[in-house]
């Protein structure tokens, strides 16, 4: 098809891509998102009414660079001791093999 024949086309690459057809698509309208932290924004979305998220950029660990650590039964501290006798050996070794040179 071209954009002669009077459909709506978009034109990529010396290709004709048709576009969306209009009026099978669900509203895009404004919404507020809230997430636990007390973060509040707005943004564009097809969901109807507010969105409310447990976590967002402002408090992910990934976008922060601040890591929190849940320790759920002492997981955590029980895998820091199991493995707090090979890291000592290793840096042992490193210091040794550092002092031979």
């Amino acid at each position: 098809m071209s954009p002669r024949e009077g459909n709506p086309v978009q034109a990529t690459n010396e290709r004709f891509i048709p576009m969306a057809k209009p009026g099978i698509h669900p509203a895009y309208s404004e919404i507020k998102v809230n997430c636990a932290c007390g973060h509040t924004f707005q943004t564009r979305s097809t969901h109807k009414g507010e969105l409310h998220l447990e976590i967002c950029s402002n408090c992910h660990p990934f976008f922060t660079g601040k890591q929190k650590l849940v320790d759920t039964a002492g997981r955590v501290e029980r895998f820091r001791r199991k493995y707090a006798a090979s890291d000592a050996g290793k840096t042992e070794t490193a210091a040794a093999a550092a002092a031979s040179k």
